[in-house]
């Protein structure tokens, strides 16, 4: 068998489990890197926004460290924006719909970034443009992060829905072909593994092959209580500061309908230790969910799936980084994000128990 005739083979299974023709699964593990990879030339944006909004634009900064086309927009004439020019594959109205999302918070006072403008969405260089007031704050660190951000989870997803917020969220969709419910987490996973597995080393093939098993077999949600999701709030100063009036909750990309544990499980896996070794930090369990508590109760069902749940963004965060270390020819070592599964079990038990509380 050529190399060749080894990746077929992958594209036509990746097809099989995403439920997508050849052609389509060919597309999509090959154009993977240009979908994702985007750096806008930061004179050319300020050139855009001066001619589109009639401002006085003089510096546009990186401001995120994973997220390349986030610019900071100074101006003389005013308070400064945030300006999110995505890469050309996502499309304006998953753009316009971030608007809209914003849009709604507002109308709900919800402490979110706010539009700079009424038209916030722009055509640039092929990109859509979305630009906010900058929020100026200070970064959250500990059991106090914690409760602050299990008091915004809690506040968003006890919001009543309308028909202004249909779009489904919750998965991260850093490739703009994955955008959705969670379950998009797990096959932009698939997608990143299937892209590599005819470089994947003999010796590493039986770790990959368990890796993507679990993958294909993960607890996405389905099913369960729906609300609003922010799809990624656990980082901080990257998803949530605090400003003036108080925390506030940025970066709505992956926000939308879904499945709330989806949500509040990311949020739980973050607040354990690290070091030595993963292990549960019940201090930070208990502040999550005595915060999130005053807005929302967790189901039995919810509760019983967890720990399942739990996985699912965290497979996303290893699936990526294995298909970024055989791309680059680097050792992979990012397996903490899912281990070690006794991490996953003390830390759904603690949750349980905090909410018996």
């Amino acid at each position: 068998m050529t190399r060749d005739s080894n990746f077929k083979k992958v594209v036509r299974r990746h097809a099989a489990a995403t439920g997508q023709r050849y052609t389509e699964a060919l597309t999509d593990l090959e154009g993977l890197g240009s979908r994702m990879d985007h750096e806008p030339v930061a004179e050319r944006l300020l050139v855009h926004l001066r001619n589109r909004y009639g401002i006085d634009a003089v510096a546009a900064t990186k401001v995120s460290v994973h997220k390349t086309y986030v610019f900071r927009i100074d101006r003389n004439d005013g308070d400064p924006w945030i300006a999110r020019a995505f890469p050309p594959a996502r499309p304006r109205a998953s753009v316009e719909g971030d608007a809209a999302i914003l849009r709604f918070l507002e109308r709900h006072d919800y402490p979110a970034e706010r539009l700079a403008v009424d038209d916030a969405v722009s055509d640039f260089d092929g990109s859509a443009v979305l630009v906010t007031r900058f929020v100026e704050g200070a970064h959250l660190e500990g059991a106090e992060k914690f409760a602050i951000m299990g008091d915004l989870l809690g506040r968003l997803h006890a919001l009543p829905l309308d028909e202004s917020v249909s779009r489904a969220g919750g998965a991260s969709g850093e490739d703009p072909s994955r955008e959705g419910p969670p379950r998009q987490d797990l096959l932009a996973g698939l997608a990143f593994l299937d892209a590599v597995d005819t470089k994947v080393a003999a010796a590493d093939r039986e770790r990959f092959e368990r890796l993507r098993h679990q993958v294909r077999s993960a607890d996405d949600g389905h099913g369960l209580p729906e609300g609003l999701l922010h799809g990624n709030l656990l980082h901080a100063p990257d998803h949530a500061v605090i400003g003036d009036q108080g925390p506030v909750a940025i970066n709505w990309k992956a926000s939308g309908r879904g499945p709330r544990l989806a949500d509040f499980a990311y949020l739980i896996w973050g607040t354990g230790h690290w070091s030595p070794e993963r292990h549960t930090n019940e201090d930070c369990v208990d502040a999550v969910v005595n915060a999130y508590r005053r807005h929302v109760e967790l189901t039995h069902e919810e509760l019983d799936r967890l720990e399942a749940v739990m996985y699912v963004r965290t497979l996303y965060l290893v699936c990526f980084s294995y298909r970024r270390a055989v791309t680059n020819g680097v050792p992979f070592d990012e397996w903490a994000f899912i281990e070690p599964p006794e991490y996953y079990r003390s830390t759904a038990a603690a949750t349980r128990a905090a909410f018996r509380k």
